[in-house]
């Protein structure tokens, strides 16, 4: 062979060489610089994770299968599902739930959470309320206490963290005095074990979760006396209004569909204080 045929041979193969390369190269280029765009069925849902106090019911606490359940629970989760969100549910320590908010340890604070002025000038996002509640006093059975009046020289439990607290420390100080001693407990359960071992007199306690405990456990009653009134909202850190109007919109669809009035249909006993069914 001629070494003029085989330099055109060498030539050829070359050519088809390069043009092997150049398509390949124009392929691979493509496959990392027009990525296929995702679109929203593939795109990942907002994560939405709702603080709760474990014990409070019926807004929230953990039920005989070990799970979490309860009203607030329950109008979280059809929010998320309205909205496409995934739900998750964190609980919080309740004396710390703004600092734990405050460190994205959850998305909001909702749980039978009362809407402070306080809150408000701290900068915290408060949703429009959704609860009307008032501050009572749970006594056993046979309890010489009648009123507020009786609880001097008595020892009176608390829950920390709680609109309770707060109103005896402030509004109601001159009753707080009249103690023999506020004790202060790190949840409702606590404060009910409390008074079923006599080792205080009286419970202050959220209206709902009094009538519930009362309602559950012989030997208790409700006293027929407010102490003080106030409203439940959800908590949002500052700067997420958005996040707010979002679940606000939500819940206005549960209402107008007929889906939260359902839900409200299995805690009769505060069907009657739900602002957005009254």
């Amino acid at each position: 062979m001629s070494k003029k045929i085989i330099a055109i041979i060498l030539a050829a193969a070359i050519g088809l060489a390069c043009l092997c390369l150049a398509g390949c190269g124009a392929k691979q280029g493509a496959e990392t610089t027009a990525p296929e765009e995702s679109t929203s069925e593939n795109a990942v849902p907002m994560r939405f994770v709702m603080g709760i106090d474990a014990e409070y019911p019926p807004f929230s606490e953990i039920g005989a299968d070990g799970k979490y359940t309860g009203f607030d629970i329950d109008v979280c989760k059809a929010v998320c599902e309205y909205l496409g969100w995934e739900f998750d549910i964190f609980p919080v320590n309740w004396d710390n739930k703004l600092i734990q908010l405050d460190s994205h340890e959850c998305d909001c604070v909702w749980s039978g959470m009362t809407i402070l002025d306080s809150m408000k000038e701290a900068g915290y996002v408060i949703s429009r309320p959704y609860f009307d509640n008032t501050q009572v006093i749970l006594v056993k059975d046979g309890s010489d206490i009648a009123s507020s009046a009786d609880l001097a020289g008595k020892t009176v439990a608390v829950m920390l963290g709680t609109s309770g607290e707060k109103l005896l420390n402030e509004e109601l100080q001159d009753l707080t005095a009249s103690f023999k001693e506020l004790t202060t407990c790190d949840n409702f359960l606590q404060c009910f074990t409390e008074l079923d071992g006599n080792a205080v007199d009286a419970v202050i306690v959220d209206k709902p979760v009094a009538e519930k405990y009362a309602s559950e456990n012989k030997g208790f009653k409700v006293l027929d006396e407010n102490l003080g009134e106030e409203q439940y909202g959800i908590a949002f850190r500052s700067g997420d209004e958005a996040i707010c109007a979002q679940v606000e919109s939500a819940l206005d669809a549960l209402v107008a569909d007929g889906t939260y009035a359902k839900i409200a249909e299995n805690y009769p006993d505060i069907q009657g204080n739900l602002i957005f069914l009254n």
